[in-house]
Formats: C-alpha cells, sequence, structure tokens
C-alpha cells in the first residue's frame, strides 16, 4: 500500500471513530510506529488530524462536542467498569456532588439503596436517576440548562457551589493529560467543573481511556486538582505511572 492510500485509511479510521493510535495503526497495516508517525503528521499539515499524545483526532473534533445520547453510547463497558470502581470512593455518610456526564450518570444509577447521602448536581440526568433513591437528599443546582449535555451553567450555578463543601466531588472531562491538563469544549461548563473542584475536599475524575491526551477548547483545571482518576484498563501503565508521578492517584478498571 501506498503512502497516499495507507494516510486515507487512517483518516476514515479517525473519522468513523473519533480518535486512532500509533501503535494500533502500526499493526493494522503492518508497518513501523515511525511510518504511522509520518503519515499523521502529514495529514496533520493538510488539515485532516489534529495530532495528539499517541495519536490523531479528526480535525475540528477539538471544539466538537457530542450530544448526550452520542456520550451514554461511547466505551459503554469501559464506563461500567469505571462505575463499578469508583462506588468504592462512594462514603458511606456525608455529602457528595455529583458533576455533568454520561460517566456519572451512570454512577449515579448505581447509588446502593441503603446509602444515605446529601448530593448536589446540576445536571438533569444525574438528578433524574436519583430523584426516587430512598437514602438521597438531593439537591438540585439551578441555572441556564444547556441542551447538549442537560446541565446548569452561568451565575446560579457558580455561586451555589461557591456556597458548599462537600466531602467528595465525582467529576467528568472531555480530555485529560498532564501536559494539557483538564478540558471540555464550552466555557459555560468549564467554569461551573472548576467550582465543583473546589467545592469539595475530595475530587475524583471518572474518565475514559480514549480521553486521555485530547485537549479541548476550555481548561478548567490541572491534574495535580484531582486527587484520584478512574479510568480503564486501555490507559498504559507508562502513562499512568507518568500521572502518579506528578501526584495523582490512578485507579484502571
Amino acid at each position: 500500500m501506498y503512502a497516499p492510500e495507507r494516510q486515507q485509511q487512517i483518516l476514515r479510521l479517525a473519522r468513523e471513530s473519533g480518535r486512532v493510535d500509533v501503535l494500533s495503526l502500526a499493526e493494522e497495516f503492518q508497518v513501523t510506529a515511525e511510518t504511522v508517525r509520518r503519515d499523521l503528521k502529514a495529514l496533520d499539515r493538510a488539515g485532516l488530524v489534529r495530532r495528539v499524545h499517541g495519536g490523531a483526532i479528526p480535525a475540528g473534533r477539538l471544539d466538537f462536542e457530542p450530544d448526550l445520547a452520542e456520550r451514554e453510547s461511547t466505551a459503554a463497558d469501559e464506563k461500567d467498569r469505571i462505575v463499578r470502581a469508583a462506588l468504592a470512593e462512594l462514603p458511606e455518610e456525608g455529602s457528595v456532588v455529583l458533576d455533568a456526564g454520561s460517566t456519572v450518570a451512570r454512577l449515579a444509577a448505581e447509588f446502593p439503596l441503603d446509602r444515605a447521602l446529601t448530593v448536589v448536581t446540576h445536571a438533569l440526568p444525574v438528578a433524574a436517576r436519583l430523584a426516587d433513591h430512598p437514602g438521597i437528599d438531593l439537591h438540585l443546582v439551578g441555572g441556564r440548562v444547556r441542551h447538549r449535555t442537560r446541565a446548569a451553567v452561568d451565575a446560579w450555578a457558580l455561586r451555589a457551589y461557591g456556597e458548599i463543601r462537600a466531602d467528595v466531588a465525582f467529576l467528568g472531562a472531555n480530555g485529560f493529560s498532564p501536559a494539557y491538563g483538564l478540558t471540555t469544549p464550552d466555557l459555560a461548563e468549564a467554569a461551573v467543573k472548576r467550582a465543583v473542584i473546589a467545592s469539595a475536599r475530595r475530587v475524583v475524575l471518572l474518565a475514559d481511556s480514549a480521553k486521555h491526551g485530547q485537549e479541548h477548547f476550555a481548561r478548567f483545571g490541572d491534574l495535580t486538582d484531582i486527587d484520584l482518576i478512574v479510568t480503564d484498563s486501555g490507559l498504559g501503565t507508562e502513562d499512568a505511572a507518568a500521572i502518579e508521578a506528578a501526584g495523582t492517584e490512578v485507579v484502571r478498571a
């Protein structure tokens, strides 16, 4: 296969899956990793992909924000494993903040029925999953609701989070890495996420491994703002070690 043909196939894979990684492409096309890096560099120069840590994403993906239904169905198995591991971080009693995000919403759906907690959230899907829970004292933070994420943003939400101090917050992100920190496509969402981090004594990030190395428009913190990252086994041991060396614990489910 000639280089232009291979690059066309790489671009197709990137657009279909939202991300490609160097090692998988090298195996797919039976070429060296260095050859794949040259292909990605050529596609990047042409403006067709954007190179990220370990691979590439389609051009325009940095500002693209999938809707709720698409995020619910993406990496479903990985998210289920993350949720099972994250349940161990729930306190027996006390207060919890739940951020917007498909993985955090899955966690809310799995709250043990015998758990008595005060829960604060600005995310309508999260609140809907907990509204009938017998042991939850649920507080819904208000504000302008973004249609794409069904989450409240702007001044009301920021003011509410500025008035609480919870035991633990479970956070979502569209991208995370030691280099770029924590990112999401929308500035208003980023501001609320920043307020969520400040509202809790302990912060746990729930993010599947495909988000590692991704960089989005709005940055809302460093990895050092997070106490624990719960992700899946797709995050490599070297990447996990680099994150832990900077001071953030990593659990790979």
